[in-house]
């Protein structure tokens, strides 16, 4: 990634860019190819590899965490619904890159969403990738709260009489950290810190097989085959980890070379889909039936490897949690009256945002089941379903019948059985955390 070349498209689901795309004219000898089209009118400056990077920036997230949890849930066959997730995810990343090869005015997200149903289209688009930014950031504070409180379980305060719980406290305190970020509107400082977050999965990764191959916890635990009853937790959380769908029209705009997209999504589709099984195996294998929410939570805090581990997860939510919520700020500060857009009504945005996603946290603090819900109702509508049906409407392959529209007719019901049933016993299972 190149820090001298700050991105400058907010509106996408995950990270900005280091780079900043440039017009070229088209040719006319190339005015029957929509590729080369918008390869030659929207194309940046990002390399193969640096585009790569950012792809696995993307994709690797705090789901690498929750994946051995969702393996306990379903059992040793729920990997071969990730497989199937993965494939899904990959092939509807593709129809992303398709839907704007058909036209190059299409630079983000929303805008395929307007290209294919206007107004309505877009604002659908839109409220689903902003929803699920909102619930992500959400689940960075309890992810921070829980695993804080496991190394500190006997940290509290007492505020004028009001009694602060350990957990809670963090959640207040992380906030209170992560705020100043917030405030940044120099998105290119922060890109710098984002560029951890490849090497931080790796680090889990290494950290977890390290505690359980040399700190005595072993590999010992045979699973079951199929757990029915855990499939929907398991695929909603599967769904989770591929959401980073809104980003890829930024990737595909930012490239040098926009016809090796298709080799950037394979590369990173096949990379995190090893890791997230890797870790999955790992964690189910030293823990089985036993695994937490997130796997950070059942590793031993007294071995060095495990802090390692730990730390790594409470630096990467930190440094993301800006980068989740900017695009949030950009739409909300957007539809300001003229006169309000001034540095103190941004600021009082930006700290109601976060104020906001603290309150979430403490209300609701189950990470575990509240990424299923987002991975049920939310990732699955921006990764699987949206995509299929911008592409039929745009592309209008959608008035014949063949192998193709057959494949994604699949996928959108597939996708709605996972968020119907998904959502449904992410909600029941919140419930009843609360009820007993």
């Amino acid at each position: 990634m190149d820090p001298e070349e700050p991105g400058n498209g907010f509106s996408s689901r995950t990270i900005p860019l280091l780079v900043s795309s440039t017009s070229s004219s088209s040719s006319s000898n190339h005015t029957r190819d929509p590729i080369i089209i918008h390869s030659l009118s929207t194309s940046g400056n990002t390399s193969f590899y640096k585009t790569c990077f950012n792809g696995l920036n993307a994709l690797s997230g705090v789901g690498i965490l929750s994946v051995p949890y969702a393996l306990s849930s379903g059992g040793w066959f729920s990997l071969m619904l990730l497989l199937v997730i993965a494939s899904s995810a990959l092939y509807t990343g593709l129809l992303i890159q398709r839907c704007m090869d058909m036209d190059p005015s299409i630079r983000s997200y929303p805008d395929i969403g307007e290209r294919a149903f206007g107004a309505k289209g877009r604002a659908l688009v839109s409220i689903v990738m902003n929803t699920e930014l909102y619930m992500v950031a959400t689940g960075f504070l309890i992810l921070e709260g829980d695993n804080l409180y496991n190394l500190l379980p006997d940290v509290n305060f007492e505020i004028g009489g009001l009694k602060i719980g350990g957990r809670e406290s963090f959640v207040i305190m992380v906030g209170l950290i992560i705020l100043p970020t917030v405030w940044l509107n120099n998105m290119s400082i922060l890109s710098y810190i984002s560029a951890s977050g490849v090497v931080a999965s790796l680090l889990l990764l290494c950290s977890i097989f390290w505690a359980g191959e040399f700190d005595g916890i072993g590999f010992h635990h045979k699973g079951v085959l199929i757990n029915w009853s855990g499939i929907p937790t398991a695929a909603s959380l599967y769904s989770f980890c591929y959401c980073a769908h809104p980003v890829f029209p930024t990737l595909y705009t930012s490239m040098r070379d926009q016809r090796q997209f298709s080799k950037v999504l394979g590369i990173c589709f096949l990379v995190c889909t090893i890791s997230y099984a890797l870790v999955a195996i790992v964690g189910y294998l030293m823990f089985g039936s036993e695994l937490m929410s997130q796997i950070t939570l059942n590793l031993p805090i007294d071995k060095i490897s495990s802090r390692v581990a730990i730390y790594t997860t409470l630096v990467n939510p930190i440094a993301k949690y800006a980068l989740m919520v900017i695009p949030i700020v950009n739409a909300i500060e957007t539809r300001l009256p003229l006169n309000c857009h001034k540095r103190s009504y941004s600021l009082f945005v930006r700290t109601s945002l976060v104020l906001s996603t603290v309150i979430v946290s403490l209300a609701i603090p189950l990470f575990g089941y509240l990424m299923s819900l987002v991975g049920a109702f939310l990732s699955v509508t921006a990764s699987a379903i949206l995509p299929c049906l911008c592409f039929l409407k745009i592309s209008g392959i959608y008035q014949t019948l063949g192998l193709e529209q057959l494949v994604m007719v699949g996928i959108v019901l597939m996708g709605i059985s996972i968020m119907i049933v998904g959502t449904y016993t992410s909600v029941m299972e919140i419930v009843m955390h609360f009820v007993t």
